[in-house]
């Protein structure tokens, strides 16, 4: 019996031994060990600081950059929007580092390393981060490998521009019932078009994807909605494995949103399959080219369902449609009108230009093409105000970069608010409005470089960038058809990351009825 037990006390110690040193490996002698690493590299940082890092600096740091507004002149967003990276190169270089908890995070702001990290994408994946941010969304865009590649193959023709032409009416509804809104009301007045953004880009996913109206939709929106602070709450602190368990308030409702955003959307796709049955489904919009290519795809691997999605996989893309397809354009429309409100000049070309082409007549796809200003203004509002601050990614192993030789498991931030900012890149008028720098499109631009990517760059560029260009076109053509706006004195300008970059306090502009 004494036997026994010396047994089971020994086991007992031998796993809270291991136990408590892979503990202390992730939380210090791991961390510490990759940081000595890149110092003898002549990388530079922080010292390690104990589980967090430099996140609890991060997050002090925006909440008081957050405090106060921008001048409205002023479009220099790095400062705001990133101060701890900003910081952290004034005072190292731009050969640095930052930590993300017990991870190191390596500043990568050489464009030809950029084109590397993009370009090389199973060496370079993303972080699968904290476990808490699944609840959220999934889909194609935190897929790696081969289960990446199976899934891009499937959603692919449903963004096909072919695809996209037969849209364009879904966007002009959207957009007219938009429009008949504002001029409800008589002479000039006052809108804080942020709401009515949010509302028009997903009445467009909701028509576009789905085929129905956004009142059908409007249940998941505010779910997600209502999802979106508990994820950037869990993602701006450091996650301890299990704590996704626990039954904390967070969690708990977190994973309440998670069931019914899949139940409703489950509700949709079942119907779809139904109407397919029956040969009665218009198969048009994105779920039904993507239940199609779905089945097609199963058909050509001789019925085997291992070479299609699941249909949890599809309930994942659904929710990225959601989202990505309406919070990003959404914010790329808000930051264009606010621009144009403040340089006039440029609004009454834009409008010129589209009265040329259009007149009063519905906005069609060949005409959309020919918008060489509006293209413009729009490819310059995207480098000012990226919906998305920083991309971040991961080395799944150890590899050269450049000089530098990154271990695996060091995260490596490409600072796209910085990259977009910098005066090395773009000049002294960096931070001012100038749509003029893309008259001869991106490349020119950017002379060739990996400099600006709004949508990412390479392999896995976003998918959905044509969709996203095409409905922005339709909705600032339509607006200045039928609008002049200014800003508002009311108008306090205030960006914020709250997943995608957001106006804090909203953005009231005056509208006049041309």
């Amino acid at each position: 019996m004494e036997t026994i037990q010396m047994i089971v006390t020994i086991c007992c110690c031998a796993i809270a031994i291991t136990l408590l040193w892979k503990v202390l490996n992730w939380v210090w002698f791991n961390p510490k060990k990759l940081e000595n690493l890149l110092r003898k590299q002549g990388l530079k940082g922080n010292s390690y600081r104990l589980l967090y890092g430099d996140m609890k600096d991060v997050t002090r740091m925006i909440k008081e950059a957050n405090s106060k507004p921008m001048n409205m002149s002023d479009h220099d967003l790095a400062p705001r929007m990133m101060p701890f990276f900003l910081e952290t190169i004034n005072k190292y270089g731009k050969k640095c580092f930052t930590w993300m908890g017990p991870k190191p995070q390596v500043l990568i702001m050489d464009p030809e390393l950029i084109k590397e990290v993009l370009s090389k994408t199973y060496l370079y994946q993303k972080p699968g981060g904290n476990p808490l941010g699944s609840l959220f969304v999934q889909g194609l865009v935190s897929y790696e490998k081969d289960k990446w590649a199976k899934n891009r193959k499937i959603i692919n023709p449903a963004f096909h521009l072919e695809k996209l032409k037969h849209m364009l009416p879904a966007f002009y509804l959207s957009c007219s019932e938009m429009l008949s809104k504002w001029e409800d009301v008589e002479g000039s007045h006052e809108i804080d078009v942020w709401p009515h953004l949010q509302q028009l880009t997903s009445d467009v996913i909701s028509r576009t994807a789905f085929g129905s109206s956004y009142e059908e939709g409007r249940k998941i929106f505010e779910l997600q909605n209502e999802q979106v602070p508990h994820f950037i709450e869990a993602m701006r602190s450091v996650y301890i494995p299990g704590w996704r368990f626990l039954p904390t308030k967070r969690n708990r409702r977190m994973k309440e949103i998670k069931k019914d955003v899949r139940s409703l959307i489950r509700g949709i796709i079942d119907k779809r399959l139904k109407a397919m049955e029956a040969g009665d489904a218009d198969n048009e919009d994105l779920l039904g080219i993507l239940l199609e290519s779905n089945f097609k795809e199963i058909e050509q691997q001789g019925g085997n369902k291992d070479f299609g999605m699941s249909i949890d996989e599809i309930i994942e893309e659904c929710k990225l449609f959601y989202f990505a397809g309406s919070e990003t354009t959404s914010v790329w429309l808000l930051w264009t009108l606010v621009l144009l409100s403040r340089y006039q000049d440029w609004q009454a070309q834009a409008r010129e230009e589209v009265l040329q082409v259009f007149g009063s007549r519905k906005p069609d796809f060949n005409g959309l093409n020919r918008l060489k200003v509006v293209t413009m203004i729009l490819y310059e509002s995207l480098r000012l105000y990226s919906p998305v601050t920083t991309l971040t990614r991961l080395a799944i192993e150890d590899i050269t970069l450049g000089e530098v030789s990154l271990p695996a498991g060091v995260l490596v931030s490409l600072p796209t608010v910085i990259l977009h900012h910098d005066k090395e890149i773009w000049g002294e008028d960096a931070n001012k409005f100038n749509p003029e720098r893309f008259r001869e499109g991106i490349s020119s631009a950017t002379k060739g470089q990996v400099t600006y990517f709004p949508f990412s760059w390479g392999p896995r560029i976003c998918i959905g960038q044509n969709f996203a260009m095409l409905e922005a076109k339709m909705a600032l053509s339509m607006i200045l058809q039928t609008f002049s706006f200014e800003l508002s004195p009311s108008y306090t300008h205030a960006p914020q990351y709250s997943v995608t970059v957001q106006p804090q306090y909203g953005a009231p502009l005056i509208f006049h009825k041309l």
